[in-house]
């Protein structure tokens, strides 16, 4: 598991250290970093994958894309040195340094001048790792064996256009169960594998709803179902039945298919989702990180925020929940002088309140509120 990030001169990052847990929430304003915090994960993976890594950073291409030398680099950095660390458990530290070329910075591609490692353990580059975009498609048109080789439910950007073949795999063919019992829906305590507890916790989004992964021909698409006072609707495409299940439902594949140890990267899982799905789905992925999933997310619904609080509050007085120890949560602001990201940590203390709430942590709510009341 992942403890510590730091990263010097890459895009908004002149100087940045991040301690992770089990589930690190990065939250604020568009444009002040967060995302840039994965793109040094994807970067790091996608290289390692096209066996480039020893030699250099690809900047494009399959999980993310930077663009060119001069934006990856943080605009007024002091000299040009790009520099990721990271930390994991049981005392592990990996660096990598990169240096650019000052005559080339329209390339995408930039030089390795040191690393400390060749161990390539850390869960960023084995096959316990999904990374799920925020444009999330949920369609694939042909057979990948990446689904059943690596159980990849993504092969670009982290599109889960591999989605309905994984369900389809690993749910319906070789039914494979959720590695533990805190992972299973209250609702369905009796089936424990994936393709029942998918439908289990997609049923939380939207009541009653049947999830079926089906093949047509060499592609692969999930149908959806409703039961009705003892019978059963019609099926329905995934595009007639609302962009909220399909968007939480390469979330909710990914949780409940991971092992122990494995690396989550969520954007913003609170697309399309009315607000009891997003808290709904907040409870699956804090359950996801007490039984040992590491998940970063990046979020910008308050929502998702407090249905984790509730989940530190619930593991206080009942046991089933989230440790409020096993959470960090960052609130991303840009220091306008020098235009580089801050990370400002929020702490969780007992019954799930913070510790501060800092102008634009997710006060826009009670903003409006004291406007319309005459506060």
């Amino acid at each position: 598991m992942i403890t510590k990030i730091e990263i010097k001169n890459f895009k908004a990052h002149r100087e940045t250290s991040l301690d992770l847990k089990n589930l690190t929430i990065l939250s604020g304003i568009n444009g002040v970093g967060k995302s840039s915090i994965f793109q040094v994960l994807l970067l790091l993976r996608q290289s390692y994958e096209s066996n480039m890594l020893q030699e250099g950073l690809q900047l494009n291409e399959p999980h993310c894309y930077i663009g060119n030398i001069e934006d990856a680099i943080y605009q007024f950095a002091e000299d040009d040195i790009i520099s990721f660390s990271i930390e994991a458990e049981p005392k592990k530290i990996c660096k990598w340094n990169f240096s650019l070329k000052k005559n080339n910075l329209t390339g995408d591609y930039i030089p390795a001048i040191e690393h400390n490692s060749t161990d390539y353990s850390l869960n960023i580059f084995n096959d316990n790792f999904q990374y799920l975009s925020a444009s999330r498609m949920v369609k694939n048109k042909i057979h990948s064996f990446a689904v059943e080789s690596k159980k990849r439910l993504s092969l670009e950007k982290g599109q889960a256009e591999l989605v309905a073949q994984f369900l389809y795999y690993w749910g319906k063919e070789k039914k494979i169960k959720v590695f533990s019992d805190y992972l299973l829906n209250p609702l369905m305590l009796s089936a424990s594998d994936l393709l029942s507890q998918t439908t289990a916790w997609e049923r939380e989004i939207s009541p009653n709803v049947n999830v079926m992964p089906v093949k047509v021909g060499n592609s692969y698409e999930i149908k959806y179902s409703f039961n009705k006072q003892g019978d059963v609707t019609n099926e329905f495409s995934s595009d007639n039945v609302g962009f909220g299940l399909t968007y939480a439902l390469p979330i909710i594949v990914a949780i409940l298919s991971s092992q122990k140890d494995s690396l989550l990267l969520i954007e913003n899982p609170e697309a399309h989702l009315h607000p009891r799905g997003q808290s709904k789905l907040a409870e699956l992925i804090a359950l996801a990180a007490q039984a040992g999933i590491q998940i970063i997310l990046e979020t910008h619904s308050d929502h998702i925020i407090n249905g984790i609080l509730v989940a530190c509050k619930k593991f206080e007085n009942n046991g089933k929940g989230i440790d409020r120890n096993l959470v960090k949560i960052y609130h991303f602001t840009r220091d306008e002088e020098k235009h580089c990201a801050i990370p400002n940590p929020i702490n969780i203390l007992q019954d799930g309140k913070i510790d501060t709430q800092p102008e634009g942590f997710f006060d826009q709510t009670e903003n409006d509120l004291n406007y319309l009341l005459g506060f």
